[in-house]
């Protein structure tokens, strides 16, 4: 057996390989659930669904085959080039892409197939990423390295934001604990966390109130701490950032955000109820998920699957049909798997000799990450509805196929770890 053959076959982490099989399974038998057709029955079908969610997924097994018998240095060359074929594709997706849902965010291929060219951008904006920060001398924390990252980042953001698919363009975000992780001041991660609670609390209460706690408490801070000028200054100027950001938020409420957008913020902060209008999505999954109870209804017997009481129930809405049918037995199995999952992403990350599969390992972990958060807390109402997919249990050929890339790549950077320096 040749070394080649040796490395494919021994160096590979097949757990994680088995966990992204069992979440493609577990995806194809909700969906199947989901959707259910009694005049197609069977789960191989090719007219439903869910039988092409089975050619999703062998295509991808045959894409993540393929990706593990590439030579690594190929990957991380032709970075530069997959972002570059991704930009142009969201160009082109704003002028000859197909709407669904208010969001013209496909490109059809023909035969009721269609490429949705913001879920790959996520994968090239990864790589470029991985390699710009893996240069020599490349210091994060430099404000002409964080130019460029932030252009790495920004540019499919703001091709995806005009689509407009608010969802697509907030996974981008995650990528900050990348740059965290490469040496990115905390204070990023504390003034990030600190605008949402300030977007948050504009929104519940007269932004002059909010000012006015501003003013008292960065008042008293600088007065226990008069002594250091310099941190005066700094609070000062940290004030009147804060006053400045809390004046514009009615503005991007207003003028900014979607109608449709305002009213699910406004539902989940509890500013208004609306079970039959905007909210009646969340409201019919959390009603699936705590039918489930403990053991669920069983395979294809939930009612609210059934009856087509929750939209979107095959894509975003997807694990409300694991709750309802598979219990709460069954929705901590599937949490258990993403966490374990990501923690194993974060391991395989941490253990590369390569800067760049490091931070590529982190990259992939960040975003899903960030998927499966927000779209499990969007079912339950822990967060707004932004219409990302459950990764590997979602329908979606781009979907699938995009996150099978992100996770191959990683397994075979690390596949190949004990030869690159």
């Amino acid at each position: 057996m040749s070394n080649h053959q040796r490395s494919f076959f021994f160096n590979v982490d097949w757990v994680t390989v088995i966990i992204y099989l069992a979440l493609c399974i577990i995806g194809w038998f909700n969906i199947h659930a989901a959707v259910f057709d009694v005049r197609h029955p069977s789960i191989i079908d090719f007219s439903t669904n869910y039988g092409k969610q089975f050619m999703f997924i062998c295509i991808s097994i045959v894409l993540a085959i393929f990706i593990l018998l590439l030579e690594s240095r190929f990957i991380t060359a032709l970075a530069p080039a997959f972002y570059v074929v991704t930009v142009v594709l969201l160009v082109v997706v704003l002028i000859i892409g197909r709407n669904v849902g208010g969001n013209q965010a496909w490109i059809s291929l023909g035969g009721g197939f269609r490429l949705q060219p913001s879920e790959f951008a996520k994968f090239t904006t990864c790589l470029l990423l991985a390699r710009y920060l893996s240069g020599p001398n490349v210091r994060v924390s430099e404000i002409r390295a964080f130019g460029i990252v932030a252009a790495i980042i920004g540019i499919p953001m703001f091709l995806i934001l005009r689509q407009p698919d608010m969802g697509s363009t907030l996974v981008f975000i995650s990528l900050i604990f990348v740059l965290y992780r490469e040496g990115l001041s905390p204070y990023f991660l504390i003034i990030g966390f600190l605008m949402i609670a300030l977007f948050i609390t504009s929104i519940l209460y007269n932004p002059l109130t909010v000012i006015a706690v501003i003013a008292v408490l960065g008042s008293l801070i600088i007065w226990f701490f008069k002594r250091y000028k310099k941190f005066t200054y700094t609070m000062l100027t940290g004030m009147a950032i804060c006053i400045v950001f809390v004046l514009s938020v009615k503005f991007i409420y207003n003028n900014v955000l979607q109608p449709h957008q305002k009213v699910r913020i406004d539902i989940v902060l509890g500013i208004k109820s609306d079970p039959k209008g905007k909210g009646y999505n969340v409201n019919q999954s959390k009603i699936a998920i705590g039918s489930g109870k403990l053991w669920g209804k069983g395979y294809l017997h939930g009612t609210q699957t059934k009856y087509s009481f929750v939209p979107e129930q095959s894509t975003d809405f997807i694990f409300c049909t694991v709750g309802e049918e598979w219990g709460f037995a069954g929705s901590v199995t599937v949490i258990g798997l993403f966490l374990f999952l990501i923690l194993r992403l974060i391991m395989i990350a941490e253990r590369q000799r390569s800067p760049f599969s490091r931070i590529y390992g982190y990259g992939v972990a960040s975003i899903i990450f960030f998927h499966v958060m927000i779209n499990i807390g969007m079912t339950i109402g822990l967060v707004p509805v932004i219409g990302i997919p459950l990764p590997f249990i979602s329908y979606g050929g781009s979907s699938l196929m995009s996150f099978t890339l992100l996770l191959f790549v990683l397994l075979k950077l690390d596949s190949n770890r004990m030869g690159i320096v």
